[in-house]
């Protein structure tokens, strides 16, 4: 496979995990927190934080178990 291509495999991947943790915790962190929370700044670093680490894990994760598979070849 080309390298490109599992370039852009890891990046959607890396985008759809993002997107995903975005929408169930952003409704979980109003509810819990309140409306305001995400309007401080320091809290909004946090929060991008901790989705940008979840994303790089999962990817991680998933584009392993596509290796050991042999679905992707790299």
């Amino acid at each position: 496979m080309n390298k490109i291509w599992i370039i852009i495999i890891g990046i959607a991947i890396f985008l759809i995990i993002n997107l995903l943790y975005y929408k169930s915790m952003k409704g979980y962190v109003k509810e819990s927190f309140g409306k305001k929370w995400l309007n401080i700044w320091g809290n909004k670093v946090w929060f991008w934080q901790s989705s940008i680490f979840v994303s790089t894990g999962g990817t991680v994760l998933i584009m392993y178990l596509l290796k050991l598979s042999n679905v992707l070849t790299f």
